[in-house]
C-alpha cells in the first residue's frame, strides 16, 4: 500500500509547540499472535506499542530546536527518534500501516525543518549539533532515525522516500561527515556514533561513497574511521581506553553498526575484526560491573547499570551471534531486550531455561590498543549480589573524559561501595544544572587527584592537571595474581609530578581468625626530592570509633587548600597518631569496616567531608580520611582494611564490632615488605611481598629473631602466637 500525506499539514507541525491531533487515529491492538509470544518479547512488544500509541496521540511534533540537554525541545527530538525506531520495528513485526504512516509523517516534518537549520543556539563548549546542543546528540538521533526509517521505507511514494532520503538523511550524514568533519575523524566515542549513522544510512540508500567514509574516515585512507577505531579504542583484550561508562555508551553504535556490515558486507566479517574484539568488549563490558552498576572510572555517572539501552542492544546482538547461554542470564537480569530477531531469540532461549551464571571473574584487563598501556585489575572474592571485589585503576588517562588519579582503587562489599570513586560532576540531562552538562566541580574537584584514593604530591594533581601530558604517562603493571585467597595486583608510574614516581601493590588475602578477605595497601612515593604525599581514601559509611586522639573543628569549618581540588574538602578533624598503627572503624549497611595504618609519628590524619567552596550544591558530600606525610623523599604508606562483625537494627544485636586486629607493624627488608599482625587472640600472621615475579623465585628474611620464607611475589605466612 501506498500512503498519501499532507506536506503543508506537516509544515506545520514542524513550528508547533507540543500539539495533539484534531481526531486520534485508530491504533493497533495486540495480536492474537501475541500471546505465542516469549514473555519477555511480549512485555516488549507491549512497552513499544504504549510508547508509539502515546506519541502518535500527541501527533507529529517536531520542534525548532533551542533548548540544551533537558530542556523541551532537546527531549521531544529524543522521543521522536525514539518513535520512529519503534514504530518502524512494530510495522515490520505487526504489519499494521498506521505505524509506517506515522514514521513517515514524522520524517516529512523532519525534511521540512531540517534544510532551515544552522548551529544549535544552546551551543556551548561542544561541537554544534543542528537538531541538539551538541553534533554527539545528532549523530544518536540518526543511528535510531534510520534503523526505523529502514522499515517502512518501501511503503512511500516516490516523491515522499526521495523528500526524506535528500533532505533529511543525506542531509544528517553530510552535516556529521563533512560539516562536523573535525568530530567524524576523531578516535573517540563521538566519532564512533556519527559513523555509525553516516554507515547505516549509507547502506540503506546505496551509497557506497557514504559507507567507505563512514568505515575508513572522511579522506577514505582508513587512518581514521568506524574500523580504526575498533583498532585503537579498545585494548586486546576488550578495554575500552575511556573507562567503563564510556565503554557501555559507544558499545551501542559499535555493536549495531557491525551487525548492519555483517547483514550487508558479510564478507568484511566484521565480528571476526581484530580476533573478534567486538565481541570481546561485549563481554568486557560485562565484567566491568558490581551488582550490575558499572565501576565509575572517569567521567562515569553512577547510576549507569547493565539495565541500559546500549546492553539491551549489544546482549541481543551477542547472544545471536554466539548463543552463549550466559548471556542470557545477564538478559534475565536486565528484564529487557530488544524488538530485533536476535531479541526474540533471546526471549525464546531464556523462557526455555537455556540461561547459565555469567561466569564474573578476577582478571586483568590490558588498556592501550597493544596492551601496554597499564591495565584494570579486577580481583573478586565469593559469588552472587553481596560478593567483594577489589578494583585497581592501573590505565592510561582516558583522553579528555579521564581523571588524574594513577594507581587509584575502589572496593566493593556486601553490595555497597566501600571504598568510593567520584565519577563524575553533572546532573544528565537535568536543565536546572547547567542544562545536563558537565559541572565546573567536574574540573575543579571530580578530575582531580585528592578525590581518589591515591597519592598526591606537593597538593597538586597528577601532571598538573594536563590532559595532553597525562596521555603520554601511563602506569606499567608489574604483576597480577588472581589466586584464590592471596590475589595480588602491583602497578607503577613514573612521572605524576617532575621526578616522582608511585608503586602500588594491593592484596586481597584470606587472612587465618579474620571473617572476611582482607586488603593490605602497600604505596610507595619515590623521589630524590623532598614532597608532601597526602593519602586520601574515600569511604562510604558512619563513623563509628577512632583509635587515637583528634582535634575536632567543632566551632568552624576551615578548608584545606586553595585549588587542585582541595578547595572542595572541609576539615572535620586533625590528628597526629603516635608511632605504630592508627585506627578508625565505620559502619555500612550492617557490616563494620576498620581502616588501619601504620604511623611513624610524624604522619597527620585529617578527617574530611567533600562539598566546601561549592556555592550551587553542585557536589555530593562524602567522607574521606587523608593520611599526610610533610618533608618526605621515599615513603610507604601502609594500610589495611578489615571487614568485620555485624549490626541488626531490628534486632538490636551487634556482633563484633570492634577489629580483630591488636597491632600492625611493618618493615622492609632487602628489597621485600613486610606486615606483621598481631590479632586479639594472640595469633600472629605476616604478609610478606617479595616484589619478585619470578614464581618460582624462594625468600627469605630474619625479623626479630624470626625467619620468614616464602615463595613468589607474596605469600601469607603464620608465624608463632604471643607466649609460644
Amino acid at each position: 500500500m501506498i500512503r498519501r500525506t499532507s506536506l503543508l499539514a506537516a509544515t506545520a507541525l514542524v513550528l508547533a509547540a507540543p500539539a495533539v491531533a484534531e481526531a486520534a487515529p485508530p491504533f493497533p491492538t495486540p495480536s492474537a499472535t501475541d500471546a505465542g509470544l516469549p514473555q519477555l518479547y511480549r512485555a516488549e512488544l507491549a512497552q513499544a506499542r504504549s510508547f508509539v500509541n502515546e506519541m502518535m496521540a500527541a501527533g507529529v511534533v517536531v520542534p525548532v530546536p533551542k533548548d540544551p540537554g533537558g530542556g523541551y525541545t532537546h527531549e521531544q527530538h529524543k522521543r521522536n527518534y525514539k518513535a520512529i525506531y519503534l514504530a518502524g520495528q512494530l510495522y515490520r513485526i505487526t504489519g499494521e500501516q498506521a505505524y509506517a504512516d506515522y514514521v513517515g509523517d514524522m520524517l516529512l516534518a523532519y525534511a521540512e525543518l531540517y534544510p532551515t537549520l544552522g548551529d544549535h543556539p544552546a551551543r556551548s563548549n561542544q561541537n554544534p549539533g543542528r537538531l541538539f546542543w551538541q553534533v554527539l546528540n545528532d549523530a544518536v538521533w540518526l543511528v535510531y532515525a534510520v534503523q526505523g526509517y529502514g522499515e517502512i521505507r518501501d511503503t512511500l511514494s516516490d516523491a515522499d522516500r526521495k523528500r526524506i532520503d535528500d533532505q533529511v538523511f543525506r542531509r544528517a550524514a553530510e552535516f556529521l561527515s563533512v560539516d562536523s568533519r573535525a568530530t567524524f575523524d576523531r578516535i573517540h566515542n563521538h566519532a564512533t556514533w556519527a559513523t555509525a549513522g553516516v554507515g547505516m544510512t549509507g547502506y540503506l540508500l546505496g551509497d557506497q561513497d557514504m559507507v567507505e567514509r563512514a568505515l575508513l574516515g572522511s579522506d577514505k585512507s582508513g587512518k581514521t574511521g568506524f574500523l580504526r577505531q575498533t583498532e585503537l579504542l579498545f585494548s586486546p583484550d576488550g578495554y575500552y581506553t575511556e573507562g567503563p561508562y564510556y565503554q557501555r555508551y559507544a558499545l551501542l553504535p559499535f555493536m549495531v553498526f557491525a551487525d548492519a556490515i555483517e547483514r550487508n558486507d558479510p564478507d568484511r566479517h566484521i565480528f571476526e575484526y581484530r580476533d573478534g574484539i567486538l565481541l570481546k568488549a561485549l563481554y568486557t563490558t560485562v565484567q566491568l560491573t558490581y551488582g550490575g552498576y558499572f565501576f565509575p572510572f572517569n567521567d562515569a555517572l553512577k547510576d549507569k547499570s547493565l539495565r541500559t539501552d546500549e546492553l539491551y542492544h549489544g546482549i541481543a546482538i551477542a547472544y545471536g551471534r554466539t548463543r552463549d547461554p550466559a548471556l542470557l542470564s545477564i538478559a534475565e537480569f536486565q528484564g529487557r531486550t530488544v524488538l530485533s530477531d536476535s531479541g526474540l531469540l533471546v526471549a525464546r532461549d531464556l523462557a526455555a531455561g537455556k540461561a547459565k551464571p555469567f561466569p564474573f571473574r578476577s582478571l586483568l584487563l590490558r588498556d592501550g590498543p597493544e596492551g601496554d598501556r597499564g591495565a584494570v585489575a579486577i580481583l573478586r572474592q565469593g559469588s552472587g549480589p553481596e560478593h567483594t571485589v577489589l578494583v585497581a585503576k592501573n590505565s592510561s588517562q582516558g583522553m579528555g573524559h579521564g581523571h588524574f588519579d594513577k594507581l587509584s582503587w575502589q572496593l566493593y562489599d556486601n553490595g555497597n561501595e566501600i571504598v568510593r570513586d567520584y565519577g563524575a560532576a553533572r546532573f544528565l540531562n537535568i536543565e536546572a544544572k547547567q542544562g545536563g552538562r558537565y559541572l565546573p566541580e567536574n574540573e575543579s574537584w571530580a578530575k582531580q587527584t585528592i578525590a581518589h584514593n591515591t597519592v598526591a604530591v606537593d597538593m597538586r594533581s597528577h601532571f598538573d592537571g594536563d590532559d595532553e601530558l597525562g596521555e603520554t604517562i601511563a602506569p606499567q603493571q608489574l604483576y597480577f595474581s588472581d589466586e584464590p585467597g592471596l590475589q595480588v595486583s602491583s602497578a607503577r608510574v613514573e612521572n605524576v609530578q617532575p621526578g616522582v614516581a608511585l608503586q602500588r601493590t594491593l592484596v586481597m588475602a584470606d587472612i587465618p581468625g579474620l571473617e572476611e578477605p582482607t586488603v593490605l595497601d602497600l604505596m610507595r612515593a619515590a623521589s630524590d626530592a623532598s614532597h608532601t604525599y597526602d593519602l586520601p581514601l574515600h569511604y562510604q559509611g558512619h563513623l563509628m570509633e577512632l583509635a587515637f586522639p583528634v582535634e575536632s573543628h567543632v566551632a568552624a569549618r576551615p578548608v584545606l587548600g586553595e585549588d587542585n581540588g582541595y578547595q572542595h574538602i572541609w576539615v572535620d578533624a586533625v590528628a597526629q597518631p603516635e608511632a605504630g598503627d592508627a585506627a578508625m572503624t565505620w559502619l555500612l549497611d550492617g557490616r563494620f569496616y576498620t581502616y588501619r595504618f601504620v604511623t611513624d609519628g610524624t604522619m597527620q590524619a585529617i578527617l574530611g567531608e567533600s562539598g566546601a567552596n561549592d556555592p550551587h550544591f553542585n557536589l555530593r558530600r562524602e567522607p574521606t580520611v587523608i593520611l599526610r606525610a610533610r618533608d618526605k623523599g621515599d615513603y610507604a604508606f601502609v594500610s589495611l582494611l578489615e571487614s568485620h562483625g555485624r549490626y541488626d537494627g531490628a534486632t538490636e544485636q551487634t556482633v563484633a564490632s570492634r577489629s580483630r586486629i591488636r597491632a600492625m607493624r611493618h618493615e622492609r627488608v632487602d628489597g621485600s615488605d613486610v606486615v606483621r599482625l598481631t590479632l586479639t587472640d594472640g595469633s600472629r600472621i605476616a604478609i610478606a611481598i617479595s616484589h619478585d615475579t619470578d614464581e618460582s623465585a624462594r625468600h627469605r628474611v630474619n625479623l626479630d629473631g624470626e625467619t620468614l620464607e616464602w615463595t613468589g611475589f607474596a605469600a601469607v605466612i603464620a608465624l608463632k602466637a604471643e607466649g609460644e
